[in-house]
C-alpha cells in the first residue's frame, strides 16, 4: 500500500500546485492527508466534479502550474462536459492530473450503483482521449508513474488520469480533530428514525444516496416495516430532489418527502430553484446536515458554513426552518406538512455512523418494482 505522506510529497515534488475534487471512499486516506497538509488556498473540496475541473483550470490559468482533481469514477459523469469543452486539446488545452477511484472494478464485488460505472471507466477515458495509468501500490513505483504522467500532461497540454484501485492507499493518521459539532447531540440515524415516525403509511419517501438510504433501510428493518414506500437513490448524488419532484408532479394524491443530505444538495444546488417553483403542495424537502461527506470518508462539506434554508427561501420555498432536536423535528414536521407550499426542513446532526451499519439487501430493481406498485391508486 502507498504511504499517504510519501505520495503527497511526490505530488509536491513533481510540481502539483493545487488540489480540488469530491471525496471518494477509495481515496479517503489520501484526501485526508491533502486536507491536512495542503495550504488552505491550495485545496478546495468542490461542489461537484465538473466544478473541480473548472477550479483546476482557473488555477492553471493564473499560475501555469499543474493542478490535481480527485474524484470517484461515478463523478466522471459530472466532469465530462468541462473535460471535453474546456480542457481538451481542441479547446483550451489545459494540463491537469486526475486521480480517479475505481469503484466497481471488474472482478471485484461492489455495490450495484458502481457495477456499470466500473465496467466502463477505462473505456470512457479512452473515448474522451484522456491518457491514464493504474496507480501502483508501492511508493517507488507510484512515484515513477506519477512523474511519467506529469510529463505527459505537460507535453500533450491536456488532462491525464491516475486510476486508483481498492486498497491502494494505507490508512492516514489525522493529526487534527474536528470540534465544530460539539454543541450537537442528535445522531443522523436517530433523526431519521424520528422523521420516519412522523411520516404516514401512505406517504412517499425518496432518500438520497449514501448513509441516509442505508440508515432508512435499517430503520424499517428494525421496526418490522416494509420498504415499498421508500425509493432509495443508491447513486445519482444530488438528484434526489428532482426524482421526488417528478413523483410529486405526477401523483398529487401522495405527499412526497425528499430526504436529502448537505453534500448532495450542494452538489446540484440549482435544483433548489426548480423545487422552489413547484406549487403543488405535496412535496416536503428535508435536508439532514452533518457538514460531512460521511459515506466517503468524512471529508468536510460547507454545509455548516452556509445557510441552506436561506438559499431555499431565496429560490422560492415558502417556508424554511432549521432544527437540531427531537422536539424540533416533530413540531416542525407536524406544522410544515399542512402548509401546502414548497417547504424545507434542515436538521443539524452529528457526523458519523454505526460501524456495523448494513446495506440494503434488496436489489435496486426490486426496490423500483415495489415502489411503483405502492404508487398505484
Amino acid at each position: 500500500m502507498l504511504t499517504c505522506k510519501t505520495f503527497y510529497q511526490s505530488l509536491t515534488d513533481v510540481g502539483v500546485h493545487f488540489y480540488t475534487g469530491v471525496p471518494d471512499s477509495l481515496l479517503k486516506e489520501i484526501c485526508a492527508c491533502i486536507t491536512e497538509l495542503a495550504e488552505k488556498d491550495h485545496h478546495i473540496i468542490a461542489a461537484n466534479e465538473g466544478a473541480a475541473i473548472a477550479l483546476a483550470t482557473g488555477s492553471y490559468l493564473a499560475t501555469g502550474r499543474l493542478g490535481m482533481v480527485y474524484m470517484q469514477n461515478s463523478g466522471l459523469g459530472n466532469a465530462v462536459n468541462p473535460l471535453l469543452s474546456l480542457t481538451d486539446k481542441k479547446v483550451y488545452s489545459i494540463p491537469m492530473l486526475l486521480m480517479i477511484g475505481w469503484r466497481g472494478e471488474p472482478g471485484l464485488k461492489d455495490e450495484p450503483q458502481h457495477v456499470k460505472q466500473g465496467a466502463v471507466t477505462l473505456e470512457m477515458l479512452d473515448t474522451m482521449g484522456i491518457p491514464y495509468a493504474i496507480l501502483p501500490d508501492t511508493d517507488n513505483e507510484a512515484r515513477a508513474v506519477l512523474e511519467k504522467m506529469k510529463v505527459k500532461a505537460q507535453e500533450l497540454q491536456q488532462p491525464v488520469a491516475l486510476v486508483v484501485r481498492k486498497n491502494t492507499f494505507a490508512s492516514y493518521d489525522k493529526q487534527t480533530k474536528d470540534d465544530g459539532c460539539s454543541q450537537l447531540t442528535l445522531k443522523r440515524e436517530e433523526a431519521l428514525e424520528i422523521v420516519l415516525d412522523e411520516i404516514a403509511d401512505d406517504d412517499v419517501v425518496v432518500a438520497t444516496t449514501g448513509m441516509i438510504s442505508r440508515e432508512i433501510y435499517e430503520c424499517r428493518e428494525r421496526n418490522n416495516q416494509g420498504h415499498a414506500q421508500d425509493f432509495l437513490t443508491v447513486g445519482s448524488m444530488g438528484h434526489c430532489s428532482q426524482i421526488a419532484m417528478g413523483i410529486a408532479l405526477s401523483n398529487r394524491q401522495k405527499r412526497v418527502y425528499c430526504i436529502d443530505g448537505d453534500g448532495a444538495v450542494i452538489m446540484h444546488m440549482g435544483s433548489l430553484a426548480i423545487v422552489g417553483q413547484y406549487k403543488g403542495g405535496n412535496l416536503i424537502h428535508i435536508v439532514v446536515n452533518n457538514g460531512k461527506h460521511d459515506s466517503v470518508g468524512g471529508q468536510p462539506t460547507v454545509g455548516f458554513d452556509i445557510d441552506i434554508p436561506a438559499v431555499a427561501k431565496a429560490c422560492g420555498y415558502q417556508e424554511v426552518v432549521r432544527v437540531d432536536s427531537e422536539d424540533g423535528i416533530r413540531q416542525e414536521m407536524s406544522r410544515l406538512r399542512e402548509l401546502g407550499a414548497p417547504v424545507l426542513l434542515e436538521i443539524y446532526v452529528l457526523p458519523g455512523s454505526r460501524p456495523d451499519l448494513g446495506r440494503p439487501t434488496s436489489t435496486p430493481v426490486r426496490n423500483k418494482k415495489g415502489f411503483m406498485n405502492f404508487l398505484q391508486p
